[in-house]
């Protein structure tokens, strides 16, 4: 097969699917994970498709605009009351517990009834409910990010370097079989997979609408992670890692 003719093909598949990995196109296009990668290389920098780690997705198919918290807020507002409460029941005595900035993350605190657990957070208004509930607080230095209201940048991510901690309660914007876990912003991100690095459990909460969603930036691999989710999810992300419903 032709170089082109190749590249052609993974382009169509890309489309069609949105979303594929390398060892899917390498079963079948019976060639090499070396020249997929290749291709994908020379596709991507031919804006046809968006490489993402392990894999592609389609241009079209790639988030980068993010909603404003008040925005957030009123979204599936049932499904995060049900993934928060579950969530918070996983708190035990004794834990050192991060939780990222995000809704269904500032959900979790309303449930949150353990005060033997210290609680560590890169979200403003997380740490304001967090002490307005009485609970033992800490909040990460770094730039305030005003559409989500969360601590980003290098002094976040340094800030971070120092802990390590027993729980962590993460949001994401995308969970895709061939992206992993996206943000739209490279500042979240670095603070993101930083926190899951020094965490012994960690605890993606996402409402059913963020499954197959790919946003800019992957910042975690999919079996790196536990999902909390209100809805059965398909076999194939059930088979990357361990998935509780609802």
């Amino acid at each position: 097969m032709l170089t082109q003719e190749r590249r052609d093909i993974i382009t169509n598949i890309i489309n069609e699917r949105k979303a594929v990995t390398v060892a899917e196109l390498v079963d079948e296009l019976d060639t090499s994970a070396a020249t997929i990668r290749r291709d994908l290389t020379e596709l991507a920098r031919m804006h046809k498709i968006q490489k993402v780690f392990g894999g592609a997705t389609s241009i079209s198919d790639i988030t980068t605009h993010e909603d404003a918290v008040n925005e957030k807020l009123q979204k599936n507002v049932q499904a995060k009351d049900k993934i928060s409460r579950y969530a918070a029941s996983l708190i035990q005595d004794g834990d050192f517990v991060y939780i990222d900035s995000g809704t269904t993350t500032l959900k979790l605190i309303d449930y949150i009834e353990n005060r033997n657990a210290r609680y560590i957070t890169n979200g403003i208004v997380h740490a304001k409910k967090l002490i307005e509930r009485h609970l033992p607080t800490m909040i990460i230095g770094g730039r305030v990010k005003e559409s989500t209201e969360a601590i980003v940048g290098p002094d976040c991510v340094e800030y971070i370097r120092r802990y390590h901690f027993t729980k962590a309660f993460m949001g994401t914007n995308g969970i895709s079989t061939s992206a992993g876990f996206t943000t739209p912003d490279v500042d979240e991100a670095m603070v993101k997979s930083e926190a899951i690095r020094h965490t012994y459990m960690t605890y993606i909460l996402a409402d059913s609408s963020k499954f197959d969603k790919v946003s800019s930036v992957t910042f975690a691999e999919l079996p790196s992670c536990c999902i909390i989710t209100n809805k059965e999810p398909e076999k194939k992300f059930i088979n990357e890692t361990v998935i509780k419903y609802f």
